[in-house]
């Protein structure tokens, strides 16, 4: 069995996302990476230095972590160490390549952090179940003969729920799909982990996390599940400073909003007025707390029943984990240009985000196809050039001197429709443009289906045909040739063309030349 190609890409993304990996924002907008092993060595020992006590001990039920990956976070934790953490919502089977690309980035990126600086260093994947974003959660895609094939799970959980506690639907015709897609596989586990973590009555967040762990702790990669109480509880502290200062968070992120777009950059995240960036759960669904409801929630809320927005999310984490970097995609590279606006406020320190590996798999049949078609990597982000190409080269070499002929012969149908007598209004094509309060008409010759064609130029015929004035003419020229009846006074518009033309003036239409009716 051949092995599909992997090949790098970079990130791309928008302008920010752009400018944050090319560390052209202020820094602290966006912390820029380390830059040499000296610096990357520096970063980790203080951010080592500044976890809290116990940081393990505290989440170890969240992490639930088993095998290498267990026995990674435990050396590292003792040995006062930091982590490179990344994260994905949930996502059927899995969802998108990305989130495994994220889980094996993060994993490299410890491995060389610890190899090269000395800081013990684990990967951490946060499983983000706390996201109440069902309808991306319920699908991903397979190929299957050759076809990509979308896979969507039939379950809509009432708005506001978090994925932790939606139910799972019945997803055996999309595991069959899924069989169906492995084909001969050369990993069956993955496979049977997917079956085993999507079955019986499990939650969607937590057939999420299990197959995670299924697949990734015995590579080392420890996975976090957000929802779990133990992960608020830990930024308890980060979740009631947040309600507490909503407002002064609220302006930062303004002012935040406004230096951006000053700059030319769109934000990340849009600003949602009157609410602060606080959530809280509240009878199985969670609700972002308003301005005016932050001082009684602050007070009564459980401290379990508290979670963070995707902006007060990294900042959280930063206070709860000895996080060096996080890997991000190219979204979430542009909102942490919004994040570092909120720990400022809050006093924790800024969390870095680095690019995260991107890739492209090229499957063995695919690349074959690619290969015997002459199909660069290139032209597949550009599907309808390829098409053309490829149908183009396809035409039979005789079709193509048939049409080439064609295409000479209506050019030169087109050049004779030229000899016409330019002021014969019967045959002629008029393109009508404004000069200020003059109308130039030039002829242009061509025929329609019905014998003749009327073409003005669309800043004039756009305006008069729904009946306004066009700005570029005075109201009077306006509403004069408004009033004439198209194309029934076009003799009598040819004859004051010609008398212009006997007045040495050119073919121009002043007011004086156009008949009252």
């Amino acid at each position: 069995m051949s092995a599909p190609r992997v090949i790098t890409d970079s990130l791309g993304g928008s302008a920010l996302a752009r400018a944050v990996q090319a560390g052209a924002l202020d820094a602290r907008v966006a912390v820029t990476a380390p830059a040499g092993v000296d610096a990357w060595r520096t970063r980790a020992r203080e951010v080592a230095g500044s976890a809290t006590r116990g940081w393990f001990a505290a989440m170890r039920d969240a992490f639930g972590a088993s095998g290498p990956a267990l026995e990674r976070l435990e050396r590292v934790a003792a040995a006062g160490g930091a982590v490179v953490t990344t994260g994905q919502q949930a996502g059927l089977f899995g969802g998108p390549i990305y989130t495994w690309a994220k889980a094996v980035g993060a994993l490299a990126m410890a491995d060389a952090i610890e190899r090269q600086t000395g800081v013990p260093t684990a990967p951490v994947f946060w499983a983000a179940t706390d996201d109440a974003d069902h309808a991306e959660a319920s699908y991903t895609y397979v190929i299957v003969d050759g076809r990509v094939e979308r896979l969507v799970a039939a379950y809509e959980p009432a708005a506001g729920t978090p994925m932790a506690l939606a139910t799972l639907a019945d997803v055996r015709p999309q595991l069959g799909r899924l069989r169906d897609a492995c084909g001969s596989m050369a990993y069956e586990r993955a496979y049977t982990a997917a079956a085993a973590a999507y079955s019986g009555q499990a939650t969607v967040g937590g057939a999420y996390v299990a197959l995670l762990r299924s697949l990734l702790e015995p590579l080392g990669v420890a996975v976090l599940d957000a929802s779990h109480p133990a992960v608020c509880l830990a930024g308890t502290d980060v979740l009631h400073s947040a309600l507490h200062r909503a407002g002064e968070v609220a302006a930062a992120l303004d002012a935040r909003h406004a230096w951006l777009a000053e700059r030319g950059y769109a934000p990340q995240v849009a600003d949602v007025a009157g609410l602060s960036t606080v959530f809280v759960h509240e009878g199985g669904r969670k609700r972002r707390v308003p301005m005016a409801e932050t001082a009684p929630v602050g007070r009564s809320a459980r401290p379990e029943a508290l979670s963070p927005n995707v902006l007060l999310r990294p900042v959280m984490e930063r206070a709860v984990l000895p996080t060096v970097a996080y890997l991000a995609g190219p979204g979430e590279l542009s909102y942490f240009a919004q994040v570092s606006a909120v720990a400022d406020v809050l006093g924790v320190a800024q969390p870095l985000a680095v690019p995260r590996w991107s890739c492209t798999i090229v499957d063995p049949a695919v690349g074959r196809a690619m290969a015997r078609l002459d199909i660069g990597l290139d032209e597949l982000r550009d599907a309808d050039a390829l098409e053309s190409r490829l149908a183009r080269s396809s035409v039979p070499e005789a079709t193509r001197r048939a049409l080439a002929e064609l295409a000479e012969a209506v050019r030169m149908g087109l050049m004779a429709l030229g000899a016409v007598d330019a002021t014969d209004p019967d045959h002629a094509v008029w393109e009508m443009r404004s000069d200020g309060d003059t109308l130039r008409l030039k002829s242009v010759y061509g025929t329609d289906a019905a014998g003749m064609t009327w073409r003005f130029n669309p800043d004039i015929t756009h305006a008069t045909l729904l009946g306004r004035p066009v700005p570029a003419l005075s109201s009077a020229v306006a509403r004069r040739f408004l009033s004439y009846s198209w194309p029934g006074n076009v003799r009598e518009l040819a004859n004051c063309i010609e008398r212009g033309v006997a007045l040495g003036r050119g073919p121009e239409l002043t007011l004086d030349d156009l008949p009252e009716t």
